[in-house]
């Protein structure tokens, strides 16, 4: 019962998407489909039911960034061997959310591990999300290799870079950059022309999320290719939109906030014709207004 009454609450604010990111079994019974698109000649993103994935080939291993639900795993074997091996050397999770890392029980046994602490530490003791608290993630599926700033890796002749951007969309988000590749994966610090699912429950903030994004811009190349957390390839032009939007919705409800106006109120006045297709995805406009007021009331 206490389920029902979760699932129902959840949908008055938020689609089976956002569901999904703390119910890890929701999309088990569902048809799974792997995309492959090829970036550069050693550099491609696939594409599942969750978080989107980059993948780097090569004589010395595959490695991936992000490994979707468990329920992809097998799709996932098989289009990561279309590429050159069904399993992966290393895996890099960019935070601790089951769309991105669930994968870890199917390839953890078999592939190197790689995340910041604070992901370690989240899948050792998950937070209590939206309601709903998983299971602590088996010794196997846990990084082994983490770090707290930057870390640099080597592999098939790329220059990889991993850095931490604190207090974004959770508290352990990873950017890599594949520099001589001039793609950028940002995890869910960036979802194209959506508003974003911000965990305040993990140690994510709004405001935290409108200064990391702003750094990048300025330290991506303009001609980079970025692949986003959720949503297709993009732009440097997709994500100084996304900042934008970030800026100018969380203005909106810091005023109403400033002005004494209550949540239910700051909902019901709602956002700007301009933003109507940004709340098209999975976080709807009530629940984005809910996490800016949460972020910036601490509440």
């Amino acid at each position: 019962m206490r389920r029902i009454a979760l699932f129902i609450t959840l949908t008055a604010f938020c689609n089976s998407t956002l569901l999904a990111h703390i119910d890890h079994n929701f999309y088990e019974s569902q048809e799974v489909i792997v995309k492959t698109q090829k970036l550069t000649d050693n550099v491609y993103l696939l594409q599942g039911r969750g978080g989107n994935i980059a993948a780097l080939t090569g004589m010395e291993g595959i490695l991936i960034v992000d490994d979707d639900y468990k329920a992809v795993s097998e799709k996932l074997r098989d289009a990561l061997k279309e590429l050159g091996s069904p399993t992966p050397k290393f895996i890099l999770n960019t935070h601790w959310h089951g769309d991105h890392t669930e994968g870890n029980y199917f390839f953890g046994k078999d592939a190197t591990i790689v995340a910041h602490i604070n992901v370690r530490k989240r899948l050792l003791d998950p937070p209590e999300v939206l309601g709903t608290k998983t299971p602590a993630y088996p010794a196997f599926a846990l990084p082994m290799v983490t770090y707290t700033d930057t870390m640099s890796m080597h592999l098939n002749g790329e220059d990889i870079k991993l850095v931490h951007f604190p207090s974004g969309h959770t508290d352990g988000d990873t950017v890599v950059f594949f520099t001589k590749a001039n793609v950028v994966h940002l995890g869910d610090d960036f979802f194209v022309g959506k508003f974003p699912f911000v965990d305040v429950w993990s140690g994510g903030s709004v405001q935290g999320l409108i200064n990391n994004v702003g750094t990048l811009i300025n330290q991506i190349p303009a001609n980079a290719k970025i692949i986003p957390g959720h949503g297709p390839l993009a732009t440097i032009d997709d994500l100084k939109a996304f900042h934008q939007m970030l800026k100018e919705t969380s203005k909106i409800v810091q005023d109403e906030m400033k002005a004494k106006k209550s949540l239910d109120e700051i909902k019901k006045t709602g956002f700007p014709d301009k933003f109507k297709s940004w709340g098209e995805g999975f976080v709807k406009p009530d629940f984005w207004a809910e996490l800016i007021y949460r972020s910036y009331s601490n509440k």
